[in-house]
């Protein structure tokens, strides 16, 4: 079963948690704290794989979580860090957010990655917070939560060549006689209802991929048919082969009718470098046709038949030509883009946090607050003088004095709401 497209929820490793401990051991007075870190949770991580041609195993299992951080413990011993989850992916990959729909990554080389969801910090031990002041610190850090995303994959099969035709053009059978593919082949239309790809093997050790689509007919850029489910399968090829039927009674419409709908649907694919190949020349009504199609076509014409295997190898050279020609081209403007063009890094100023009025307080977003509230053992009278210590360094209290907030109204942080008090320092 081919799936292109999956919806999958990815959950980062949380972090361990930090450990409370103190060195006891003869003849050592006053050991001291000796609680060690927890782990960082494991990261969520997707790569690209040559081996895969569809997102079929992540339609069966679309909840993708990595391994938490292991606890700290005493004499200063650390967790041990959250295995990673990695999850393999065709190349093509597309991966969006699915909220906002933006465009998280495009994983196009083989062992190409990308971090899902990153895991958890690791809390620190109590042995982190001992100071000259504090020596005997009793509460420690929890570990972060992993990061949650809701994720879209998509997937655009990357291909140099791909076949353009209306049903039962012979595509599926071309496929077959130039590569070592095995599409369906029946007389009917629609007989293809996937993508197929192959591997179109040419003297000299030269190669290059082969994309076949489902038929395209009449308004499939607006979505009849299967036009808008698999022509984006065409939309990273470097060429086009347009296969018509010399048995159509109007093959040159029918042309018409493929670059239109190839128009309509946009991502130049009508700019795209394109050649013809007028299928069947093994019936022989078919064949008194051709030079008539070829004066009207111009160049870059080929008469085929897909069935006996009549100028596919013709058509298979100048199609290879083509490929290395604009693979060449756009090998060059990448190299001359990151030759000539200067790197700029813009370095802009970012907020600790930011605080908005709400109905009974404030909120206050930023991602170092809402960390270090998520880390908290809010059971611990140590841990919150601790964390209150830390906000005002950071400067809350008097931004929240600015905003007119009197005692008794609610902040929240993250999931927690904590009631305010004037500072008195």
């Amino acid at each position: 079963m081919f799936i292109d497209r999956v919806k999958i929820y990815v959950f980062g490793g949380d972090g361990g948690n930090g450990c409370v401990a103190f060195r006891r051991e003869a003849f050592v007075p006053r050991g001291g704290p000796s609680g060690g870190d927890g782990g960082n949770g494991g990261d969520v991580i997707l790569k690209a794989s040559a081996q895969l041609t569809t997102l079929l195993d992540l339609s069966w299992h679309p909840h993708l979580k990595a391994g938490r951080g292991g606890h700290g413990e005493g004499s200063n011993r650390h967790g041990k860090r959250g295995e990673d989850k990695i999850v393999e992916v065709p190349l093509g990959t597309m991966v969006r957010c699915l909220e906002t729909d933006e465009l998280l990554a495009d994983l196009v080389r083989d062992g190409q990655t990308f971090v899902a969801a990153r895991g958890g910090r690791g809390g620190r031990g109590n042995a982190r917070f001992a100071t000259s002041v504090n020596r005997a610190p009793r509460f420690a850090e929890k570990g972060e939560p992993g990061e949650y995303r809701e994720l879209m994959l998509e997937l655009k099969l990357i291909a140099e060549a791909g076949l353009v035709g209306m049903p039962n053009a012979g595509k599926s059978t071309l496929l077959a006689a130039s590569t070592a593919a095995t599409p369906k082949i029946a007389d009917y239309p629609f007989t293809t209802i996937k993508p197929n790809l192959g591997v179109v093997r040419i003297s000299g050790h030269r190669e290059f991929t082969l994309a076949d689509i489902p038929g395209i007919i009449e308004g499939a850029s607006s979505g009849k048919g299967l036009g808008l489910d698999f022509l984006r399968h065409i939309e990273r090829t470097r060429l086009l082969i347009f296969l018509i039927d010399l048995g159509d009674p109007d093959p040159l419409a029918t042309l018409a009718a493929l670059n239109r709908e190839l128009a309509e649907y946009g991502c130049g694919l009508e700019h795209r470098p394109r050649l013809l190949a007028f299928n069947k020349a093994d019936i022989p009504e078919n064949r008194d046709k051709f030079p008539a199609l070829a004066a009207a076509t111009g160049p870059d014409t080929f008469m085929i038949s897909a069935a006996t295997g009549e100028g596919v190898a013709e058509l298979m050279e100048r199609a290879w030509a083509l490929a290395d020609q604009a693979r060449r081209q756009e090998a060059a403007a990448h190299t001359d883009s990151e030759n000539n063009e200067p790197v700029f890094k813009e370095y802009t100023y970012e907020a600790p946090f930011e605080i908005c009025r709400v109905d009974g307080g404030f909120r206050v977003r930023g991602r170092r607050p809402e960390r270090i509230v998520r880390m908290t053992d809010f059971e611990n009278p140590e841990a919150v003088a601790h964390l209150q210590q830390v906000l005002r360094k950071m400067g809350l209290f008097k931004a929240l004095a600015r905003m007119g907030a009197r005692e008794g109204d609610t902040v929240e942080i993250g999931e927690v709401s904590l009631e305010y008090l004037p500072d008195t320092e």
